[in-house]
């Protein structure tokens, strides 16, 4: 359960913004007067540190409630530009289309793979085979968890396949993501990016109805996520 203690705003004013913000990629300039239209006064940066704040942790909580995974999976990366520069949100999926993990990062090399795909099979255990694209970085990524897997003393270890037809699913699924993102017209900093994308990816993942709550609003859900 994540603690709301100290706020000077009750819970569900904060969740409101955070959600509102990644739900409909509004500016919190905009956001600001939102809640003023419905007698809150906060200012702009107080939403954007309820944002960084309190989207990750939604997010974390988000990965304990989320349905078991197939052992089939698809990783591509989308193109985030933060600051001026392109930085890489990681994204992975299983043959179903259900979301299990994403990661920003500002590299696209073989530490962040390894990175991304370590966190995804803690959050999700372990997997058959993934789909990826002709990425090196992801290919070498990849490679390091069956040598972990090997020292370990795993018998089997992750197929990977390199077929790009394959993973038109998960190129399909990023047009939520890249559709809000676009309409945010760039980030300051990799914490607000990451922090926004996160509770992005959460909304879409209430979308896909991830989570067992029949009758419950997307807000509801969201809600519900920060206990």
């Amino acid at each position: 359960m994540i603690s709301f203690k100290g706020n000077h705003y009750p819970k569900d004013v904060i969740l409101y913004a955070v959600f509102f913000h990644v739900r409909y990629a509004v500016s919190y300039r905009d956001l600001e007067e939102i809640m003023a239209e419905r007698g809150v006064e906060v200012d702009h940066a107080t939403l954007n540190r309820w944002m960084i704040k309190f989207s990750p942790l939604i997010a974390k909580e988000a990965h304990k409630w989320t349905q078991k995974a197939a052992v089939s999976w698809r990783m591509d990366e989308t193109y985030i530009k933060v600051n001026g520069k392109w930085t890489y949100n990681c994204r992975a999926i299983d043959k179903f289309g259900k979301t299990l993990d994403f990661m920003l990062s500002e590299h696209r090399d073989e530490a962040a793979a390894t990175a991304f795909f370590t966190r995804t099979i803690g959050n999700n255990g372990f997997l058959d085979k993934v789909v990826i694209d002709k990425s090196g970085a992801n290919l070498a990524g990849l490679q390091n968890i069956n040598c972990l897997l090997i020292l370990s003393g795993w018998f089997w270890l992750i197929e990977i396949l390199q077929v790009k037809y394959l993973n038109n699913i998960i190129e399909q699924d990023h047009r939520f993501i890249k559709k809000l993102t676009r309409q945010m017209k760039g980030f300051k900093s990799i914490s607000s990016a990451s922090a926004t994308l996160e509770g992005i990816e959460v909304v879409h993942m209430i979308r896909k109805r991830q989570f067992e709550a029949p009758g419950q609003s997307a807000f509801q859900q969201f809600a519900v996520l920060a206990g």
